[in-house]
């Protein structure tokens, strides 16, 4: 028997694993900081013999309450991902599971690899619709990627869309896989009609050197980029201060700030509606959004969500509100679970990778209903 993470976005420490029925293990922190709750490990062990995995300092993650209803997912060929039977006593979790095969992966959910943003990349270019634009390198040398689809024009709109702040979240990134899927179809005449009017700049991945890292919230330095939107800095968070800098080159009409959520089961949407700038066409216009994703798809709702910032109280130096007020658009931060969606549960899979593919391909609808009046 024998446990590894010594791969892309792999994270945890083998605290002992002597017998398939007491391997202790732990999640290791984000590099200069105290989140942690992303893990993902291979083992190797006897098939059809139940192996019991505990994470033994699951309680004292950044989210402890995300454990709760919770399922870890599993993979043998690193494609298909299932949940697990999965356990929290209110300080481990434990995970309990017979493999059919000599070795298995586990993640706290679908991993999106690096190898894969970086082929999404290049497959997105072969578009003739498409520029791939390269923004510059992060702290760890990696590069930041800025896709730009259709024509730039004065009088188009632009629509931008970040995914991926927090790597752990890499519901974020299947998410723009399958926006960029049907953006990029041109046979889908939603996106075709979007592209005569408007100009999608999509960053798939925020945070590369985090996500290679094994990280769950923070940059290669343990800087929450979420938390950096204010005043954003080259030494810190230059993904932040790259990305602001190509908006204020191209303006912004529409922002989607793309993430998961530990705790809640639901799909949802934050808006802006702190921000000193806030109007009542922002409002309509969102309203709208919303009401159209209730319309096309049961994996969204607007019941739950995070409580909404009163007039003027709104924390500018988050993606969402601090683009909103700066360029004076309507912005949203949408909001996956890492669990399940609790409205349209599947007890096999959960929340998934290719849910989250789908609920991208749909917002794109969404898009299109407000896009004509994204100005005055």
């Amino acid at each position: 028997m024998f446990i590894t993470a010594q791969f892309d976005s792999g994270n945890i420490e083998v605290i002992e694993a002597n017998s398939v029925d007491n391997i202790q293990l732990a999640i290791r922190k984000d590099n200069q900081s105290d989140f942690y709750q992303w893990f993902h490990f291979k083992l190797y062990g006897e098939p059809g013999v139940e192996h019991v995995m505990t994470i033994t300092n699951a309680g004292t993650s950044a989210y402890p309450d995300g454990w709760k209803d919770y399922g870890a997912v599993a993979s043998y060929d690193r494609e298909n991902w299932f949940r697990v039977p999965t356990e929290y006593n209110g300080k481990e979790l434990v995970i309990r599971f017979a493999p059919d095969q000599e070795s298995v992966y586990f993640a706290y959910f679908a991993p999106y690899s690096y190898e894969r943003h970086q082929d999404l990349v290049q497959w997105a270019q072969q578009s003739i619709e498409c520029q791939h634009v390269l923004l510059g390198q992060t702290l760890d040398g990696r590069d930041m990627n800025l896709l730009v689809i259709g024509e730039p024009d004065d009088h188009k709109k632009a629509i931008w869309i970040t995914a991926r702040q927090h790597p752990g979240e890499s519901m974020a990134e299947w998410f723009v896989e399958g926006l960029l899927s049907r953006l990029l179809d041109d046979e889908d005449g939603t996106a075709r009609r979007l592209l005569e009017d408007n100009v999608f700049y999509v960053v798939p991945n925020m945070n590369p050197d985090g996500s290679v890292r094994g990280h769950l919230r923070t940059n290669a330095v343990g800087v929450n980029l979420n938390r950096e939107w204010a005043e954003p800095s080259l030494e810190r968070s230059p993904e932040v201060y790259l990305v602001l800098q190509a908006m204020a080159a191209s303006g912004v009409d529409l922002y989607l700030d793309i993430h998961g959520d530990e705790n809640l089961p639901y799909n949802f949407l934050a808006g802006s509606e702190g921000i000193p700038s806030y109007t009542e066409q922002m409002d309509k216009l969102g309203e709208q959004f919303k009401q159209t994703l209730l319309n096309i798809t049961p994996e969204f709702q607007s019941k739950f969500g995070y409580e909404v910032d009163k007039p003027g109280e709104a924390n500018l130096t988050v993606a969402s509100n601090a683009v909103a007020e700066r360029f004076n658009c309507l912005a949203f931060t949408l909001e996956m679970p890492f669990k399940d969606n609790a409205d349209l549960p599947d007890a096999d899979f959960g929340w998934s990778a290719n849910r989250s593919q789908q609920l991208g391909a749909d917002v794109l609808s969404a898009i299109y209903s407000i896009a004509k009046n994204l100005r005055d």
